[in-house]
């Protein structure tokens, strides 16, 4: 079967799923409204960092949309039917991968430059220029869509929602608020706290912006390697 038509499935799978639809409403909804609560009692340090404070919770329902979208096909016989129809196991998984990174990348970008403008309207003078902000709201969509994506190459492997969620939430929510102060160590690496150097002002680690959303492309990268490895070797 061609990629097209397989693509085509995928995207139908997802947009008749509701809890993916309400993981992708949710991505909006924390990120802006974490961020709007942040940016109404911030300092003047790091107004881009105030702005998208809220990419930090966003980004659990970027992995929760993108665990789901995978480990729903390990339910039921699911993945047994789909590969009767699609014998090509790789080809049926960067479709799966595709599927998941275009809305997440559209919902990414919508739920940046929402999240731009409120948090201009409440910072007010003290808000982030528009290049700069422009930045953010990009680089907040990428990020977002990497989180999503590296949580689906993840659930490949573990091949259930529950472990792959019971592996991440702590993992990042441990990143963010315990480790995330150690500028410079290895915590800048981490898949977190890489690609979301492009929402700060200012840094003081060895990442820049674009460099830090290149880090995180390459967990992203291996995981969904690893997914697919596992996806073309282990039974349905």
């Amino acid at each position: 079967m061609p990629f097209a038509p397989v693509l085509h499935a995928e995207w139908i799978k997802i947009r008749t799923l509701r809890s993916l639809l309400g993981a992708l409403a949710a991505i909006l909804v924390a990120t802006a409204a974490f961020s709007a609560l942040a940016a109404a009692d911030a300092d003047d340090s790091d107004p881009l960092f105030s702005v998208f404070f809220g990419v930090s919770f966003g980004q659990i329902a970027a992995i929760a949309f993108g665990t789901t979208a995978v480990s729903s096909e390990f339910r039921g016989g699911a993945l047994r039917l789909t590969l009767s129809a699609v014998p090509d196991r790789g080809r049926w998984f960067a479709a799966k991968a595709t599927a998941i990174a275009l809305p997440a990348l559209a919902v990414g970008l919508l739920t940046g430059f929402v999240t731009l403008l409120v948090g201009r309207a409440v910072l007010g003078t003290a808000a982030p220029g528009w290049t700069e902000g422009l930045r953010g709201a990009v680089g907040c969509a990428l990020h977002l869509t990497l989180m999503a994506l590296f949580a689906a190459g993840l659930a490949a492997v573990l091949r259930s929602g529950v472990a792959t969620l019971s592996v991440l939430i702590p993992f990042l929510l441990i990143v963010s608020f315990v480790v995330g102060d150690l500028s410079g160590s290895v915590a800048d690496f981490l898949p977190d706290r890489a690609g979301q150097v492009a929402l700060h002002s200012s840094w003081d680690g060895a990442l820049g912006p674009w460099s830090g959303l290149a880090v995180t492309a390459l967990w992203t990268a291996a995981a969904l390697l690893a997914g697919a490895w596992s996806v073309r070797r282990r039974d349905a």
